[in-house]
């Protein structure tokens, strides 16, 4: 399908197609499948008995029936092929089509002149169409700048489009719901989770005054925040800009049959030309008796009618779509041909940690008694005073004391110290149970290695005594240890992480998987970390699923999403989306990219050899235009029933 007839996902917006792109978009598909169906039913119809019964009866009926099944499927090529020309591009696959079709229609192999355009339009819709499809909802970007906003004012909640809501006013975000805009938080304090912007596992407390950038998710409840930015400078735009941006430095990956038409269209023409200019010069010279100048032309016809390369325009595409199509079983969405051969030539994975390699999920890691108390009693007096809380580290330490059957244990008096944890009282004494900043400000004495040990924790007194600390690490994925063992397996031994969460957190999930781990990276730092990869000629993969991700999966030669949990825009900034969130899927994109690109290239192979030897007997004679039609039609066989082999391959567990 021309290039005009499909749109850009850069028209007037980046990477971000608007309402009206879109619909452009679905109108032409429409109208281009229209036009194949209408020619395809001409060209059968022409080529029954029947019609040449009634073909008989008319003069040029023939001619003009399959000039009119034509017109269709040919006449956008012909228009794109001036355009081109408008350019200053002469050669290219729209003229080779063109060309071709031309030629078979003046030697009256109209049938075939048909054929020959309706295949090649069907090749380039199917392409586009697969990724059209794929990217369609980079228009839901657009959504997520246009999230309501509700705006308080003196007479009531007004429910308002972000980009309307001025600096100063007074928003409201529910219980989880994202800030849309910049702004500071006007009640006493609020919990915000803030994975998706920065990466960080555990959800942080704001208090009154401090900024809430947008893209945070408000917990627990509905708070109120006052606009400190108008929302094209809020967080959340900005995310969106440096994903155009990164998107637009991003080289697009140029079609083959693009560049082999650069080559093959100019060189198949001059060689027509020369079929017929050499042997008329070395007549005119004395070395032929004779030059019957019909005969000539009629070779020069039949090499150009056999010089489309119907099987590699056809067999190459569908190579690709029979990659897409063995990796959507597997939950694994390749967004066009470009992203497979991309994820074949990967020899660094970077992956996000938390929702990525992690369930984002507090377990506990470990519990250490300090004091004669047993670590079943800590643990059980711990668990009581988090049982009345919802924040997610005391959850995990609830579940933990009931996966160990530890039997509740009455503690009375409980309340929530804000940002510190827990507090109540056992058998008339206080226990505490929170962080070490709790412990210290109600002077109990900590030892020296808990005062400077780092991470999550949940530490524990009773009485004025230290009895002991819980410490708490986000949960692995079942499979992120299969996932880096098989990336091994491939050959791709530079693995690390980028993530925003602490460092010894990160190096934690590191360390259990033997991986590189890079913390306390804001995405810029990201972006700027693959662009150093680059630079030194790797082509990389960054695995992440948060707003925070987008951009450096825009830098990325192949950004991979992972698809349940990502976030909108992650998924939407991405080359490749994982349905299931198994970070070994990765590993299986790349199998499958390798053995597409494999496929690819011995079909160019053999289409390229076949070609050059139909064309060659083509210019000597020796082949009719018939015997090269057959030739075409036994290859093109071939090269289908060897992308369709890719349907087939074993690439592991689904």
């Amino acid at each position: 399908m021309p290039e005009s007839a499909t749109g850009s996902l850069s028209d007037s917006q980046g990477c971000v197609m608007n309402k009206t792109t879109t619909s452009r978009i679905k109108i032409k598909f429409m109208v281009t499948v229209v036009s194949m169906v209408v020619s395809a039913a001409m060209l059968a119809f022409g080529m029954t008995p029947y019609a040449d019964m009634l073909f008989s009866s008319f003069a040029h009926a023939r001619a003009v029936w399959f000039a009119a099944a034509f017109l269709p499927v040919g006449l956008p090529v012909i228009v794109q092929m001036t355009r081109q020309m408008a350019r200053g591009v002469w050669f290219s696959e729209f003229m080779l089509m063109t060309v071709a079709s031309a030629g078979a229609f003046y030697i009256g192999e109209y049938p075939e002149g048909v054929a020959v355009m309706l295949f090649y339009s069907l090749g380039e819709y199917l392409q586009h169409r697969a990724v059209h499809k794929a990217h369609a909802d980079i228009e839901a970007l657009l959504g997520l700048r246009s999230l309501m906003v509700t705006v308080i004012t003196p007479t009531g909640a007004v429910e308002t489009p972000p980009q309307e809501v001025a600096v100063g006013s007074t928003i409201e975000v529910k219980a989880g719901q994202s800030v849309a805009i910049d702004s500071r938080l006007s009640c006493a304090e609020a919990l915000f989770d803030t994975s998706a912007m920065t990466g960080e596992s555990i959800p942080r407390l704001f208090r009154e005054g401090d900024r809430v950038s947008s893209g945070l998710i408000a917990k627990e409840r509905a708070v109120r925040l006052v606009t400190v930015e108008s929302y094209d400078r809020s967080a959340v735009s900005d995310m969106v800009r440096m994903v155009e941006e990164a998107g637009r430095r991003k080289a697009r990956t140029e079609l083959f049959i693009r560049r082999f038409a650069r080559i093959y269209t100019p060189a198949v023409i001059l060689g027509a030309v020369l079929i017929v200019a050499v042997p008329y010069l070395v007549w005119r010279l004395g070395g032929m008796s004779s030059f019957a100048v019909s005969e000539w032309i009629y070779r020069a016809v039949v090499f150009l009618a056999v010089s489309c390369p119907c099987a590699l325009v056809m067999s190459v595409p569908l190579s690709y779509f029979s990659g897409i199509g063995i990796a959507s079983r597997y939950g694994i969405l390749f967004k066009g041909g470009d992203s497979i051969e991309s994820a074949a030539r990967v020899d660094t994975v970077l992956f996000d940690k938390t929702g990525t390699l992690t369930d984002g999920v507090f377990d506990v890691q470990s519990v250490v008694c300090v004091s004669d108390v047993s670590e079943h009693l800590m643990v059980g007096l711990t668990a009581a005073l988090e049982a009345a809380s919802t924040h997610p580290v005391a959850c995990a330490v609830v579940r933990y004391a009931q996966k160990e059957k530890i039997a509740p244990i009455d503690v009375d008096q409980i309340t929530e110290i804000a940002g510190h944890g827990m507090a109540g009282s056992y058998r008339g004494k206080r226990l505490l149970a929170g962080n070490l900043s709790l412990l210290r400000d109600e002077n109990i004495t900590l030892p020296d290695h808990v005062s400077q040990a780092e991470g999550t924790m949940v530490a524990c007194a009773y009485d004025g005594t230290f009895l002991g600390y819980i410490s708490l690490g986000d949960r692995l994925k079942d499979d992120s240890r299969d996932a880096v063992r098989q990336l091994r397996s491939l050959g791709i031994t530079d693995i690390a992480i980028l993530s925003g969460d602490h460092q010894q957190a990160v190096d934690a999930v590191a360390g259990k998987l033997s991986i590189e781990g890079h913390g306390d990276m804001l995405p810029g730092d990201k972006a700027a970390f693959v662009e150093s990869v680059t630079r030194r000629g790797h082509k990389s993969a960054f695995v992440g699923d948060g707003i925070n991700d987008a951009p450096v999966m825009a830098t990325a030669d192949v950004a991979v999403a992972m698809g349940r949990q990502g976030s909108d825009v992650a998924v939407l900034s991405a080359d490749v989306v994982i349905e299931s969130d198994e970070p070994s899927k990765v590993a299986v994109a790349v199998k499958i990219g390798r053995a597409t690109v494999a496929v690819v290239r011995q079909n160019v192979i053999m289409a390229v050899a076949v070609k050059m030897a139909v064309l060659l007997t083509g210019a000597l004679g020796i082949l009719s235009i018939w015997g090269a039609v057959f030739a075409d039609v036994g290859i093109l066989i071939v090269l289908v029933a060897n992308a369709l082999r890719i349907l087939k391959m074993k690439f592991g567990t689904r």
